[in-house]
């Protein structure tokens, strides 16, 4: 069967999703799809009343369930059920989200919600195999730290990838025993109000997720300085951080996991194979059209090898054609609003009037919609608008060295540190330089997240605080106490 399909004849849930039902509501946001440009729906904004109205359904939905305190494997049978229907309504939730997001909806089904259904299922298993722990006291007394959940769990997530954040926020969070009120992005909300559905339908406890749509100023903080919301999950801009902590520090404390930006440099060495590197970096910056917080986008290569590099790259940077999220042949994504597309042209226009050469690229493809060019960029100085912003686009800057410690320089940003990628075949370089490269990601060899589950992701410097993923993700969803009984 054919995912492709007409974009005007797709039924979406426009609405917030609260209580297990989804809210009607009139939208007052204009939404417009990236691919054409065209006008299609009109998000809500969820105010500070219906916020309210969404946390006091987790908390009854966690009281009245016991989410939190029943047999752990409950919640691992309940989790494993929602990633099955997933999976089984995979067609549906690929078109949804393929409308309104930068998301192919053929690299939906096989990528972004078979890997979501994964993760859902690695976070269910941690239910019942972490918890408290007895520790060393004297003979007299017993000494335990205890592990439980923190109540209803506030996340918001982006619209670069809208089905695999939620999954990023909502598996580990209900795991560990939470509720969680979500806001997703209001450019790409309705995947996320469908996975919600698909919770219920499941066997999670009604009111257990509810979603609520809306922005940044309004529902965001709203949500984030919420009393009764124990702690904040975020992925984003480090502004949109940033303010979100501010928000928080305002209205009270709570704890925060917050995934930001990134400008990750990707090193690459004389000594490495250089087709499979410049295949890694080509694809790190055309896939999704650059708009991931990960994407290599500053190439530092050693200077004996730069021009055939480059080459390569270059050759892989340009068969990419435009297309539509709802074309199931699509391999190019469009940019996700004109807005942003007109700021990732105003960067390169200032890298070039800086000094940069463009050297492919640089300009909006002539197509409907929102696409940009893939863009080369050489020439550039460490204080170039291109190496200094998050560009998020399909934009890549390409400097030279000569030594280990002038790579190591180079790749060092003053404000971020998400990734960063390691190509050479030296095992002692790579031991070596993974441990200086000021990232919380080092990849060698290549440039892209594994399906292994395990391993977690966050930045150093102004790149976010906390870990999604992996066992960190886990544990970050549970607080402990010190219990200490004398016997």
């Amino acid at each position: 069967m054919s995912l492709s399909f007409n974009p005007d004849t797709i039924a979406l849930p426009v609405g917030h999703f609260i209580d297990g039902e989804l809210v009607s509501a009139e939208g007052v946001m204009e939404m417009r799809r990236p691919s054409d440009g065209k006008s299609y729906a009109a998000c809500p904004v969820a105010d500070v009343d219906l916020v309210d109205r969404a946390v006091e359904s987790a908390k009854a939905a966690l009281k009245a369930s016991n989410w939190g305190g029943v047999r752990p494997r409950e919640r691992t049978r309940a989790l494993h059920a929602w990633a099955d229907l997933m999976e089984a309504e995979a067609e549906t939730l690929a078109r949804i989200e393929a409308l309104s997001s930068t998301r192919p909806v053929g690299q939906l089904v096989a990528g972004d919600i078979a890997v979501t259904a994964e993760q859902i299922r690695f976070f269910a298993e941690f239910a019942d195999k972490e918890g408290s722990e007895l520790v060393p006291t004297d003979d007299a007394s017993l000494g335990m730290i205890m592990s439980e959940p923190y109540g209803v769990v506030a996340a918001i997530t982006p619209w670069n990838f809208p089905i695999s954040m939620a999954g990023w926020k909502l598996g580990p969070a209900l795991a560990a025993g939470n509720a969680v009120v979500l806001k997703p992005s209001e450019m790409t909300p309705f995947s996320a109000i469908y996975m919600a559905e698909l919770a219920v339908r499941a066997g999670l406890p009604t009111g257990l997720i509810n979603v609520v749509l809306g922005d940044g100023p309004t529902t965001g903080t709203a949500l984030t300085g919420h009393p009764e919301i124990a702690k904040v999950s975020f992925t984003g801009s480090t502004r949109a951080g940033s303010a979100i902590m501010e928000n928080v520090a305002r209205t009270g404390v709570k704890p925060m996991t917050l995934e930001l930006g990134g400008k990750s440099p990707q090193l690459v060495f004389a000594d490495a194979d250089l087709d499979k590197a410049a295949t890694a970096i080509a694809g790190s910056v055309t896939f999704n059209a650059g708009q991931a917080c990960v994407a290599g986008t500053r190439l530092i290569v050693e200077k004996s090898v730069a021009d055939r590099l480059t080459a390569s790259v270059l050759e892989r940077m340009k068969p990419v054609r435009p297309g539509a999220t709802w074309d199931e042949a699509t391999q190019y994504s469009p940019i996700i609003s004109k807005r942003q597309r007109a700021r990732v042209d105003g960067i390169v226009r200032a890298a070039v009037a800086a000094g940069g050469e463009c050297l492919i690229g640089g300009g909006a493809m002539e197509a409907p919609g929102y696409f940009y060019e893939p863009t080369l960029l050489a020439n550039v100085s460490q204080d170039n608008p291109a190496i200094v912003e998050e560009i998020f686009g399909p934009v890549l800057t390409v400097q030279t060295f000569d030594t280990e410690d002038e790579a190591l320089a180079l790749s060092s940003h003053p404000t971020y540190g998400l990734a960063s990628g390691l190509f050479t075949a030296d095992l002692s370089r790579t031991i070596r330089l993974a441990r200086k490269l000021e990232a919380g990601t080092v990849w060698v060899n290549r440039y892209s997240r594994s399906r292994d589950h395990i391993l977690p992701t966050g930045g150093y410097k102004r790149s976010g605080i906390g870990k999604d993923l992996g066992r960190e993700a886990y544990l970050a969803n549970r607080r402990t106490k010190s219990v200490l009984v004398s016997l």
